[in-house]
């Protein structure tokens, strides 16, 4: 947890030095992204808002995802994830942005989509998009974990590289 806020901390100078501002999609990890990010002080200065969603209608209705997206694809998707945050980039004052959708068990899961897949798409507002999809071993628990801190680490390592 100690490295998390390590991460969060560093993210959060590199946003201010950028002068970005960041906005969150989240689904499996239920905001603990947002609340990772927000357990910093003075994260008003790079962090607009937050969105949780849940179910496919909070995708739809706060974040504009397409119902032919998660019928054809689920919610679990590195397509859901890419419109999820643009979504959140266009509902927001942010110009960087994370989204997140997995299944972190124990149910849930399926052949093709075990337990612990999660993907995940990070954009800013102008020519940037990274969309990934990950697999993680553990419990529920362990599983948001780890999307959280792989949410802050990439989004860190795209504004360390400044590419």
């Amino acid at each position: 947890m100690e490295s998390q806020q390590i991460l969060s901390q560093q993210l959060g100078d590199l946003l201010h030095r950028h002068q970005l501002v960041m906005t969150t999609a989240e689904s499996c990890t239920g905001g603990g992204v947002s609340a990772a990010v927000t357990d910093i002080a003075g994260s008003s200065a790079w962090f607009d808002r937050a969105f949780i969603t849940y179910s496919n209608e909070a995708k739809i209705e706060m974040l504009g995802v397409k119902e032919q997206t998660l019928q054809a694809h689920g919610a679990v998707s590195e397509q859901t994830v890419e419109e999820m945050v643009q979504g959140a980039l266009a509902h927001s004052n942010a110009n960087v942005g994370v989204s997140i959708s997995g299944i972190a068990g124990p149910g849930g899961a399926s052949e093709e989509k075990p337990v612990g897949t999660v993907c995940f798409a990070w954009a800013n507002e102008n020519d940037w998009l990274k969309v990934a999809t990950y697999h993680f071993e553990g419990n529920r628990s362990q599983v948001r974990q780890q999307a959280v801190e792989t949410a802050l680490r990439v989004m860190y390592e795209k504004l360390l590289s400044g590419s």
